[in-house]
């Protein structure tokens, strides 16, 4: 129970289904700036105060576990060194998978529980051979099925998501209401949770530090400098401060970020497109399809709120390779790309490298 609206749901709905049921919220982090004031992630100490309040009202016991060392371990700790690395993470795709969905889904099941209930918009579809799939959820602007893609076939046995059939976020709201939970209008958590004033650039300048770096074209010209490659991100257009306008005057992008060398290319906004992603890190959500050198179909989807796109999915050697039917836009290496077969989320994978759709040389003749 993080202390909102759908994880309140989540538990009374599980106790209406005749559950025997036990809220537990997770204590992730001792850092200071927690608390609600200025804070716009989830997990503060109001947080589990709201959480407490509706566990009252549903009248199920409440707990408080202490992750915050796991925490740091598999969340923050690699948030850091994915930055240090030159990719872009996903820290609530690593919380689903390495706290959410390991650590306290194992210590539930050692404590004698069956399965791990959220609030999270997804749905579990029990296939006629009995394997448990994971499916989005039927409201589609809510679905929630992309950061749970790191879910794998023992943990969706144990995993029930309550709220996957609602329409949409104000029936749970009203629900919330019905019920007299005080935590009915409570605005969405957004932003990263461990950053309260959303300011990442400045948190990982404290921790990465800086060091002044070459900012280069994609002929390899340097066309300006930073203070750490850290602070960019692929697709980034403001606050790169070249010193040297392109031949065409349009404007510049950030299209790779090399830690190695602590440079940053950057170069037209077409030469985003990415026509190739791939990534020997993944994870099947169920039953592994049956996929080789030759190519099968599915659907890609690279961030919570993307669209998904056609594509063809295929594995050589240990890695992933997906081709998209049209280009993806502003990919970075780190990203989670989730995939696909209708509605059923298949697996997923972290992506190590892109290949752009317009050779170098390519935009700027265009």
């Amino acid at each position: 129970m993080s202390g909102g609206v759908d994880s309140a749901v989540a538990a009374a709905r599980a106790v209406d289904a005749g559950h025997e049921v036990v809220g537990v919220h997770l204590a992730l982090s001792r850092m200071p700036g927690t608390l609600r004031t200025g804070s716009r992630g989830c997990c503060t100490i109001e947080d589990s105060m709201d959480a407490q309040r509706a566990a009252n009202l549903i009248g199920i016991p409440y707990y408080v576990w202490d992750f915050s060392e796991r925490f740091k371990l598999d969340v923050v700790d690699d948030f850091i060194a994915e930055y240090r690395a030159g990719r872009t993470p996903n820290p609530c795709m690593r919380c689903n998978e390495k706290i959410k969905f390991a650590a306290l889904l194992e210590k539930a099941l050692d404590l004698g529980f069956d399965a791990v209930v959220t609030g999270h918009y997804a749905t579990i579809v029990t296939s006629p051979e009995g394997d448990r799939e994971l499916h989005r959820a039927s409201a589609w602007a809510k679905d929630q099925s992309y950061v749970l893609g790191v879910l794998t076939a023992e943990q969706l046995a144990h995993s029930m998501f309550p709220l996957g059939a609602t329409p949409s976020k104000a029936e749970v709201r009203a629900e919330a209401a019905e019920r007299g939970f005080t935590v009915a209008n409570k605005p969405d958590s957004h932003d990263i949770c461990f950053i309260p004033d959303g300011d990442t650039k400045g948190w990982l300048g404290e921790r990465v530090g800086t060091e002044t770096g070459q900012v280069l074209d994609r002929d390899g010209a340097v066309v300006g400098s930073h203070e750490g490659a850290h602070a960019f991100t692929v697709g980034q257009r403001k606050g790169l401060h070249l010193g040297v306008p392109a031949p065409d005057g349009r404007p510049r992008f950030v299209l790779e970020v090399r830690p190695k060398d602590n440079t940053v290319v950057v170069g037209p906004k077409e030469a985003l497109a990415i026509g190739e992603i791939a990534g020997s890190r993944f994870t099947w959500a169920g039953r592994a399809p049956e996929v080789g050198v030759a190519p099968i179909p599915c659907d890609v989807q690279i961030r919570a709120h993307a669209d998904p796109v056609p594509a063809a999915l295929t594995l050589v050697e240990g890695e992933l390779v997906v081709h998209p039917e049209t280009p993806l836009d502003g990919v970075a290496p780190g990203q989670t790309a989730v995939l696909y077969s209708g509605t059923r989320v298949l697996g997923q994978f972290t992506i190590d490298r892109t290949v752009s759709a317009v050779p170098v040389g390519a935009a700027a003749s265009a």
